[in-house]
């Protein structure tokens, strides 16, 4: 198997965690909100639906709303997956005429398992991937050993202004990381099993820049890519105005999600990327033929307002907020190594 074994342990980027613990004990450990990029229109031919869920995955839930609206599975749209272990709200739409009235809220949350209809709204279009402007997590972490306030608060400053490695967590690699061996096997596979490769190509190169100290600094050759943006450009060389808009967050470095040819870096940026996916050659061929575009991501993430909620001898609760696509157990991992961090989920986020 190609990548870090296992695929989502990326170095430390901050130093040795602090304390050991537990993490998803029950589904309330683990609460996420999603915040939409816009308002709802509160008018047109879709209806947007908020839930909360519990212990549901977003498909699971989608199917159950198809079946009430009496629309297709795949004419419902949302943002992005949530974790089924969990409790998290999240925005879905459905396919509904302009003459057909808006049902009861408390009325589909009877008929909705482990899911609480939240609110109803009129909207002029389905819901894409990545429409929500980020994901709000509190997260409770029960302690296996205590850990110093002072450095743990030290820890959570330093990782609010320097942010952690964009890491692709656990969830998506499949129990074991079992996702990346149906890739090998499998002579057409699809979907998440695809990510599930590209993910573990990307966690390789950021694993390298955290042990040679750039992952969040920009070298030369970069493509820089600007905060909370797929956009992004090729930097020859780097000047100290580009170097002060890294420090402030303004870019960041990037990462290769392999595939056909795409953007990408240039000279010993470039260099350092070959490097890295030296022994991953078969992977890659294997994704351009499957005809998968190539990518970029950023190597850091800057997680939003992140605070302790509440800290004692046995429990720790963290709040922040983070950028579609990046994983809230990227933060924890820098802070507490925990069991889901160290060993395997099986939810999917």
């Amino acid at each position: 198997m190609i990548g870090l074994d296992p695929p989502w342990c990326v170095a430390k980027a901050h130093g040795a965690a602090l304390a050991t613990g537990h993490l998803k004990r029950t589904p309330e450990d683990f609460q996420v909100d999603e915040e939409l990029a816009f308002e709802p229109a509160g008018e047109g031919e879709h209806l947007m639906v908020q839930l909360r869920k519990r212990d549901r995955t977003t498909d699971q839930i989608a199917r159950q709303l198809a079946r009430l609206a009496g629309a297709r599975s795949r004419n419902i749209g949302y943002c992005g997956m949530k974790d089924r272990y969990a409790v998290t709200s999240q925005w879905f739409s459905l396919p509904w005429p302009i003459k057909r009235e808006l049902p009861d809220c408390a009325a589909w949350s009877d008929q909705l398992d482990n899911a609480e209809c939240l609110q109803l709204v009129r909207h002029d279009r389905k819901l894409r991937r990545g429409a929500h402007a980020s994901n709000r997590f509190r997260i409770a972490i029960e302690l296996v050993t205590p850990v110093d306030a002072g450095l743990l608060q030290r820890r959570i400053d330093e990782i609010g202004e320097q942010g952690v490695p964009n890491a692709f967590g656990p969830q998506r690699f499949g129990r074991q990381g079992r996702n990346l061996d149906e890739f090998e096997s499998r002579e057409r596979p699809a979907g998440i099993i695809l990510s599930a490769a590209r993910s573990a190509l990307f966690n390789r190169v950021l694993d390298a820049r955290v042990r040679d100290g750039t992952w969040n600094r920009l070298i030369d050759g970069e493509w820089c890519m600007l905060n909370r943006s797929n956009s992004g450009f090729v930097a020859e060389a780097i000047d100290d105005e580009l170097a002060a808009r890294a420090g402030e967050g303004d870019v960041h470095p990037s990462g290769p999600l392999p595939g056909r040819a795409a953007d990408g870096p240039v000279g010993e940026a470039q260099a350092r990327e070959v490097d890295a996916l030296s022994e991953a050659g078969a992977w890659i061929d294997k994704l351009a033929t499957l005809r998968v575009d190539g990518a970029r991501r950023p190597l850091r993430v800057i997680p939003d307002g992140l605070c302790i909620l509440q800290h004692d001898t046995g429990s720790l609760t963290l709040s922040f907020g983070l950028p579609p696509g990046s994983f809230a157990t990227a933060v924890v991992a820098e802070c507490i190594d925990t069991d889901e961090y160290l060993h395997q989920s099986s939810s999917s986020s």
